[in-house]
């Protein structure tokens, strides 16, 4: 994993909601990206869900949150729709994007990219980082304290 302070990689990848480019995005928005394995797995449906039913909190920080893995877009937009995601899931495809973060693979690559969530401030610089399906909380507490971080 990349660790806290350190510059957010920049990618540009198509997503459910056209191209994401994150040179555009960093210095104007904080973003959240969830690193999750698969669509349409239960854990997975979860933890966008709860994204999606606390839109109203990331939107108070104006955050962006945007789903990354290897699915293609096609994939994704049937995720999305399905579940009324209105956040854009990322097509990572080949993983590059997995291995500019620095995001491992469950059991040896065999079910996907391991799920984490990087949460980088406005600035670009990245001011959390875990493994696991985080808590919204956890997540919006992150968001509140890289706006008041010292520049």
């Amino acid at each position: 994993m990349l660790a806290i302070g350190t510059p957010a990689p920049a990618f540009s990848a198509e997503s459910t909601q056209g191209a994401v480019r994150l040179t555009e995005i960093l210095g104007r928005r904080p973003v959240v990206l969830i690193f999750y394995p698969k669509d349409e797995t239960p854990i997975c449906t979860k933890q966008l869900c709860a994204v999606r039913d606390s839109q109203t909190q990331y939107a108070a920080y104006d955050a962006l949150v945007v789903g990354v893995n290897p699915g293609t877009v096609t994939d994704h937009r049937k995720f999305a729709e399905k579940y009324g995601y209105d956040f854009p899931l990322v097509a990572d495809e080949g993983e590059r994007i997995r291995e500019l973060y620095d995001v491992g693979h469950m059991l040896l690559g065999l079910l996907g990219q391991q799920r984490t969530v990087y949460v980088i401030d406005r600035d670009g610089t990245i001011v959390y980082a875990k493994k696991g399906n985080r808590p919204t909380r956890e997540i919006i507490e992150a968001l509140a304290a890289g706006q008041h971080r010292p520049s």
